[in-house]
């Protein structure tokens, strides 16, 4: 297994471009940080294209097995301080993975004969995408759905924290536009989530095929599915201030509709 020590190492410059959407999209890479995180994609069947290991960290993994089924011209060893420029995340096992990104198209999308979607309208936190995405998985939601984003799935902060739960859900990225005629022709009811909504999301039903559609922190949802969205919901607040974190009231839609269908 070949070690690099230095930092101006070529593939270790080019993996701090990483960090970078149009880095990510020009060399048709992205970063899995952590052994749990590539056992995920590897059950998901993302081709590996490059490993970089810290032993030093790596002895403390709980995956050590993880590195078994990659071949050894994959294998990079790394310093310490090699792997902390570049690293994502403290407490790292000392693992760090470029691999090949998928397509995720609507046509990808492999529905229940009830699903429930979760429909995020330009998301711009790689955070809070993470946490709906773990939302989703916990859930068991069919799939999430990203329109016009204003980050990518691949972002390393999405992938983190997602804890790996972006190679567990299913996901598209499209147009508004799509996702709703995707709705459409599958007979799938889209809720709207909005502060001034009339409708209680407790006193609705997401016993049919649903997608809640969620907006962004600052603005909420654009005209666009607030006018063509079948229903508008909201959540209930007291407090002084007038919103919660977007992946705060997904996961309160979501498991109401979890709770509703006998979750």
């Amino acid at each position: 297994m070949e070690k690099i020590v230095s930092l101006q190492n070529t593939r270790i410059k080019n993996i701090v471009k990483l960090s970078k959407a149009k880095e990510r999209r020009e060399q048709n890479l992205f970063i899995i940080e952590g052994a749990r995180e590539l056992t995920l994609a590897l059950m998901a069947g993302y081709e590996v294209d490059s490993v970089f290991v810290c032993p030093e960290l790596f002895v403390k993994t709980d995956y050590p097995h993880v590195l078994e089924s990659i071949s050894d011209n994959k294998k990079f060893e790394v310093s310490e301080a090699v792997f902390e420029k570049i690293a994502y995340r403290e407490g790292s096992d000392g693992l760090l993975t470029l691999a090949k990104p998928k397509g995720h198209t609507l046509a990808d999308l492999k529905l229940s004969d009830n699903p429930f979607l979760i429909i995020l309208e330009s998301v711009e936190k790689p955070g809070n995408l993470g946490a709906v995405l773990r939302t989703a998985d916990a859930a068991q939601a069919d799939a999430v759905i990203v329109c016009d984003p204003a980050t990518d799935i691949y972002n390393p902060n999405a992938i983190r924290s997602s804890v790996g739960c972006v190679f567990t859900v299913q996901t598209a990225v499209c147009t508004s536009q799509e996702a709703l005629s995707y709705l459409k022709s599958r007979s799938i009811k889209a809720f709207a989530a909005e502060l001034n909504a009339s409708q209680w999301y407790q006193d609705t039903d997401f016993t049919k095929p649903s997608a809640i559609v969620m907006g962004t922190e600052a603005d909420g949802l654009t005209h666009f599915w607030l006018d063509n969205a079948d229903y508008r919901v909201k959540i209930p607040m007291r407090g002084k201030i007038d919103s919660l974190n977007v992946s705060v009231s997904t996961a309160i839609l979501t498991f109401e509709a979890m709770r509703q269908r006998g979750f």
